[in-house]
Order: structure tokens, then C-alpha cells, then sequence
């Protein structure tokens, strides 16, 4: 007697869901993982950071010319604020200064003039890394000698000296930069093989050096980015709580103050025109407190050329150039590369225009003009 077997069906396991604290967990993780390979492969902002390093060096350099004649009054033996009150006071503040270490003039005389040169050096890139710990070390030094004699522009001066000594700020537009491609021009011969490098302890040493180099340059770029959101943000939130401010009459107490009137008849000219200060009172809050939430989009062009008007006003209105200039300079570390990359080739296309002979002139001008055939020559026969 058979018996009739019933189908046996598998039952089929289903894929378990993910839980979603799982799921956001990996998404984050593979967030950290993109950051931190974005923050130890590669260095940004290599051109902003060029920048940053030309156009310091730059002001700094045109400060110490400027003050040339003053010098001795304002940083040398012959300062009112003498060398043994600074002494006293860096004791207190436990800062320190090369020009207090001497009180002869011709110690201080070669302080200028080295200060000079660093400036120089350090605008045109030259072994950028060293100089730019000996630039930090001069606008500290006169920075910390006659302290009272400075403003907001010479402090964001020697903040930005400090955070470029950490950045790879000499990789473009420098004489370093310069001699490495002219370097690696001239190295015509074949390298040698990764694994006798790579794999050794001096090519460990090498990736180790490069890694190091790319995260200390990201985090002083951060750095800096994030004490010029500080600086804008801070001022906008002050300003609201004046009640200058908040009526819109903060500009015309500013026009008629004696000391930030270089020429009294521009501002009474601009304080004349009453809506338009109160206009341009409010836009200033409103341009320093958006301008950290304005960075990760494309409305950060325009606020960023409504600052740069702004601090030209600044410089020509209230006579301040050294502030408006530092503030200028450190707004142009928010422009991506590409933006500085297609200056430098405009730059190039139209000193490359300069340059080239007119059609008709002698060189590759007359090249242009194709070549004409000559005479016929008839030849008789008889």
C-alpha cells in the first residue's frame, strides 16, 4: 500500500531591512571617509593661499615704506612709548619683540631694513617656507612695540601672518613654484622605479612628509576662513544691538567725526544724501551677519563684490587703507581656484596680444601676408 506524499515547499528567507540607525551610520561613516580623504590627498585653495601670501606681503611691504620717514617716532628709540615701557608691558602680556631686544639705533635700522626684505621675499615666494615664519616674526614684532598705535587692519595682519606659516602658500604664483617646474624641465632622465622608492624607509618618510604638508595647509585655510566668518559676523551682530544702527544714523555720526575725515569736503558731500546713508547703513549689517550662511552658494559673488565696495568706501571715506586692504585681501580667500586660473590665463592671452608685431611690420608679421609671384620671363627664340 502506497502512500501519496505531500509537496514539500521551502520556505524562502527574505532579506532582512537594514535598520535605519544602520543604514545612517554607514552614510556617515562614508561622509567622514570623503572629508577625511578630501582634508589629507589634496590641498585647496592653492591659489587663494598664493594670493593671501602676495597681497600681504605686498601691504605690509608698502606700510613699512609709507612709515619710512616716521619710523623712529613710531617703533625706534625715539618713540614716545620708549623701549623700556614696552619692555614692561610685553613682561605683563608675556609676548615678545625682536626691537626690544636692543635699544641702539643702528640694531633697529638693520630690524627695518630686514623687515623690508622679508616683506619682499615673502611677497614673491622665495623658500617661502622659511620666510614666512620670518614675516610672522617681524609683523609680531612691530605689532607688539608700539601696540597702542594699532587698529583692527594690523591685527588681521598678524592673525593671517600666523595661519599662513601653516599653509602651502607657495606653491603658485611664486619663485618657488617657478624653480620647480624649470626643475623638472631640466630632469630629462628617467625616474627611478616606484618600489626602490616607495617601499623604502625614505619613501615612507616621503608620503608621511606630503600627508602631513596637505592637512596642516586644509586646516590653516579653514582656519582662516573661519576667523574671517568670525570678523563679519561678530561686527554685524554688534552693530544690531546700537540703536545708531538700528535707526540708520550710524554713517552720518561717522562722516562727521574729525579723525576719519582725510578730505572733509567728500564727506560732507556723501552725508548730504540722507536715504542713501541710511541705505547703505542697513546693507552693511545685512551683508555682515548673511555673509557665513552665503559661502556655499552662488549669492557669495555678489555679497562679495558688495564688501569689496564697501571696503573701498572705508579706505577713501574714513582714510583707513590698511584696513580696508587686509579686509580685501582676506575676502579673496573665499574665490575657488578656476576663478584665479582663468586670470592667469587672461592674463597670459593678453600679454601674449601685447607683445606680437602688427601685420606688415618686420618678425612674423610679414608672414602673413602670402608671397606674390614675380614677373613672367618671356623668352624669345630666333
Amino acid at each position: 500500500m502506497g502512500t501519496e506524499q505531500e509537496p514539500v515547499t521551502a520556505s524562502v528567507p527574505r532579506p532582512r531591512s537594514r535598520p535605519r540607525g544602520h543604514t545612517d551610520g554607514s552614510r556617515l561613516l562614508h561622509r567622514a571617509g570623503a572629508v577625511s580623504a578630501r582634508l589629507t590627498e589634496r590641498p585647496v585653495s592653492l591659489y587663494a593661499a598664493a594670493v593671501l601670501r602676495i597681497g600681504y606681503g605686498l601691504l605690509y611691504l608698502v606700510f613699512l615704506l609709507r612709515e619710512f620717514p616716521h619710523r623712529d617716532e613710531i617703533w625706534g628709540p625715539g618713540a614716545a612709548w620708549t623701549p623700556a615701557l614696552a619692555k614692561q608691558l610685553l613682561d605683563q602680556t608675556e609676548w615678545a619683540s625682536i626691537l626690544t631686544l636692543s635699544d641702539s639705533r643702528a640694531y633697529f635700522e638693520v630690524c627695518y631694513a630686514l623687515a623690508v626684505v622679508t616683506s619682499a621675499l615673502f611677497m614673491l615666494g622665495w623658500r617661502t617656507r622659511a620666510v614666512s615664519v620670518l614675516f610672522a616674526v617681524v609683523v609680531s614684532s612691530f605689532h607688539a612695540r608700539s601696540i597702542f598705535m594699532t587698529d583692527g587692519g594690523d591685527n588681521l595682519i598678524l592673525l593671517m601672518t600666523v595661519y599662513l606659516v601653516f599653509t602651502a602658500c607657495g606653491r603658485r604664483w611664486s619663485l618657488d613654484a617657478r624653480r620647480a617646474r624649470l626643475r623638472a624641465s631640466r630632469d630629462s632622465a628617467p625616474k627611478r622605479p616606484a618600489d626602490s622608492r616607495g617601499t623604502g624607509l625614505s619613501g615612507q618618510l616621503g608620503d608621511a612628509r606630503k600627508t602631513l604638508v596637505t592637512v596642516l595647509h586644509n586646516c590653516g585655510m579653514f582656519v582662516i576662513a573661519a576667523q574671517i566668518c568670525i570678523l563679519y559676523g561678530s561686527a554685524g551682530l554688534y552693530k544690531v544691538q546700537g540703536a545708531v544702527w538700528g535707526n540708520g544714523t550710524a554713517l552720518h555720526y561717522v562722516l562727521n567725526l574729525d579723525l576719519f575725515r582725510p578730505w572733509p569736503a567728500l564727506s560732507l558731500m556723501a552725508d548730504g544724501h540722507v536715504m542713501l546713508i541710511a541705505v547703505v547703513g542697513y546693507l552693511t549689517v545685512l551683508l555682515q551677519v548673511a555673509f557665513p550662511f552665503v559661502l556655499f552658494g552662488r549669492l557669495k559673488y555678489p555679497v562679495l563684490t558688495l564688501l569689496l565696495g564697501m571696503h573701498i568706501g572705508i579706505a577713501v571715506l574714513m582714510g583707513l587703507p590698511l584696513f580696508s586692504g587686509a579686509m580685501i585681501i582676506a575676502d579673496a580667500a573665499f574665490l575657488p581656484d578656476r576663478f584665479y586660473q582663468s586670470l592667469g590665463r587672461l592674463w597670459r592671452r593678453t600679454a601674449r596680444l601685447a607683445v606680437s608685431p602688427e601685420p606688415g611690420s618686420s618678425g612674423e608679421g610679414t608672414a602673413i601676408v602670402p608671397a606674390q609671384p614675380g614677373p613672367a620671363v618671356v623668352q624669345r627664340t630666333g
